[in-house]
């Protein structure tokens, strides 16, 4: 199994999870991300067995625990701007930081609620990992659809998926001639100055933005020569059968469970 591209997260299989209908994939990722966020703040039960799940499902599809576990890392920095949470919520004083002519206060309930919106924040992403791993994109876009997402949004998020492949190749396009224009000399940097840097990336920023535009209307030309009609085509059937209807029910009564469980 691998990726063809930076960007692709897709990895084959044929795991439970990788066999489910698309549409189940979609929706049990959107319950389980709303049942983390209907969690109490400070429910560490709660959060612990939604972990516990995300943990059997990934167990399920063959794509090891380090797997998703890396690639959630990158909701962390993100979590951090709910950090001045910390400061202005009222509460119990815990710490005292001095800053120049401030001070600025820790409070228990503003430190529980941040790590709550942390938490929350990583089991969220662990499950679109898990949906985009074991899901291919055109059969993504037709869970969409058939969830009755407007056409419209389903299209923008098809394109923008798309091109975002386009653009990589320009810019590698556009790297690769500077690299080959930039002379070198041993123990320096090739190219000149930081402005000339700057001057030369911001000619880049233009040639990508031409390049990519001109090639958008090129492949958007070919695909109406090809009998594109506003949306992506799959191969998938798309047919509910009687696992996907009890992977779903698993996944309520799951649920369920967890929000009882963090209330008691």
């Amino acid at each position: 199994m691998g990726t063809t591209h930076a960007f692709e997260r897709y990895k084959s299989g044929a795991s439970l999870i990788h066999r489910l209908d698309p549409r189940v994939k979609l929706a049990a990722t959107l319950l389980v991300i709303l049942s983390n966020l209907l969690l109490p703040d400070g429910a560490w039960l709660g959060f612990a067995l939604s972990w516990g799940l995300i943990l059997l499902v990934t167990q399920l599809t063959g794509l090891g625990q380090g797997y998703v576990l890396r690639r959630s890392l990158v909701a962390l920095p993100f979590a951090l701007a709910a950090s001045t949470i910390i400061f202005t919520l009222p509460g119990n004083p815990l710490l005292n930081i001095p800053l120049g002519p401030w001070r600025l206060t820790v409070s228990d309930a503003g430190l529980l609620r941040f790590t709550s919106i942390v938490l929350r924040s990583w089991l969220a992403v662990q499950a679109a990992i898990i949906l985009t791993a074991t899901t291919a994109f055109p059969d993504l876009l037709h869970a969409m659809r058939h969830l009755r997402i407007p056409a419209l949004l389903v299209m923008i998020v098809g394109f923008m998926y798309r091109y975002l492949f386009v653009l990589g190749d320009e810019t590698q396009r556009l790297l690769r001639a500077r690299e080959a224009r930039s002379a070198s000399t041993p123990g320096r940097r090739p190219g000149g100055t930081l402005a000339w840097r700057a001057r030369v990336a911001g000619n880049m920023a233009g040639q990508l933005f031409l390049r990519g535009y001109e090639r958008s209307d090129r492949v958007y030309n070919a695909m109406l020569a090809r009998g594109y009609q506003g949306q992506m085509l799959t191969l998938n059937p798309h047919v509910m059968r009687p696992i996907d209807f009890y992977a779903l029910a698993a996944t309520l009564a799951a649920l369920g469970l967890v929000q009882l469980l963090a209330r008691l």
